[in-house]
């Protein structure tokens, strides 16, 4: 699922997978066993943060 040579395709793909399969990106996290530290990371550096009361992340 991490794909780091596009981060906008992962914002997209993680976007997606927040809406349509879990509840939290802890949940995400679990599910993919994926680092949420790097994940977070990966998205911040484009601009993007975790906004939990909506499951997505959003532009800053």
């Amino acid at each position: 699922m991490l794909n780091k040579k596009d981060p906008y395709m992962l914002l997209s793909i993680v976007n997606m997978k927040l809406r349509d399969e879990a509840c939290s990106l802890d949940e995400l996290c679990k599910t993919y066993q994926k680092d949420r530290e790097e994940l977070e990371a990966q998205l911040l550096a484009i601009g993007y943060k975790y906004e939990s009361n909506n499951n997505q992340f959003i532009a800053e």
